[in-house]
């Protein structure tokens, strides 16, 4: 995939070879600006090592997450086609002009058809929307599959999963993106809706292509969001006070079965089977690389 992002450049720039050949009086460190979003805050959360390759060395590293490949590209494909229909669905164009050829994808549209989210907010409704906040000194960025809106009232983020099985909701729980997504809209909406959204008024739905009746809702308060806030502050301050020349590898080798890095690590050269992969490795989720003047501008 090509780099995209303010840093390209930088991280083009970087040579990683040379981190392992020549020791740092100052390990090499994120740029002053960077976007962190819940993908980059989960890599990290899963392994420190994985977070410093990726994100402040911009290691490329020709390894693939899942096998047998074929089958995994052909799902990642379908999960960007399924997300481009909604978003189109969602931008007005009639249903009837957007009717996939593929089988599987054909089958997800029409569970999205039959068995939409229901109870959604009417007056404000935008597919494919981002936004950033501050926290912790940094930059903090989302973006929604569908964020839905009743200003003053309530608040319904959605999200399109097209993993090709449906995680338990201990799992999703536990996900970067269950905290991030309700804690940016909370804390930036104001500024571009004109009133406040309180926590309370917030609902992240989770939406299954495969398992279409049975959405996974989370319902949000202002407890969550404090705990959210002194969650995501300690761990961006974590990040940002790594010092090490390399930093610590998980002890969960499971997470290795997946990463791209397995071999750069010694933690094997073969990748993970598709069919017992966790949901963000099967599913078309963004992988945040957001250019700055495509993201709404949040005051610091």
């Amino acid at each position: 995939m090509t780099e995209r992002g303010p840093f390209s450049h930088w991280q083009r720039a970087a040579q990683p070879h040379e981190a392992a050949e020549v020791g740092f009086t100052n390990p090499p460190k994120l740029p002053p600006v960077f976007q962190f979003s819940q993908n980059s805050l989960q890599d990290y959360r899963d392994c420190a090592r994985r977070f410093q390759l990726r994100y402040v060395l911009g290691q490329q590293w020709p390894a693939v997450e899942a096998e047998p490949l074929r089958d995994h590209e052909y799902f990642l494909d379908l999960g960007e086609q399924f997300h481009l229909l909604a978003q189109r669905y969602f931008l007005g164009i009639p249903p009837e002009r957007l009717t996939p050829h593929d089988p599987l994808l054909g089958e997800w549209w029409q569970n999205f058809l039959q068995y939409p989210v229901l109870d959604l907010p009417t007056t404000l409704r935008k597919p494919e929307f981002q936004l950033s906040t501050p926290l912790a000194n940094q930059r903090l960025l989302a973006r929604f599959d569908l964020l839905a809106i009743e200003p003053g009232q309530r608040a319904v983020i959605v999200d399109w999963k097209t993993s090709r099985y449906r995680p338990d909701r201990r799992t999703l729980a536990s996900r970067l993106q269950t905290r991030v997504y309700p804690f940016v809209l909370a804390e930036a909406g104001t500024y571009l809706f004109g009133c406040p959204i309180s926590p309370e008024q917030i609902r992240l739905v989770y939406w299954f292509a495969s398992d279409p009746t049975r959405p996974e809702i989370f319902e949000y308060d202002a407890s969550l969001h404090k705990e959210n806030r002194d969650y995501l502050a300690q761990l961006i301050n974590e990040i940002m006070g790594q010092e090490e020349e390399i930093w610590p590898l998980t002890g969960d080798t499971t997470h290795c079965e997946y990463c791209i890095y397995r071999s750069l690590c010694d933690r094997g050269a073969k990748a993970g089977l598709l069919d017992s992969a966790p949901v963000e490795i099967t599913s078309a989720e963004s992988d945040f690389r957001f250019e700055l003047d495509e993201v709404e501008e949040i005051a610091f």
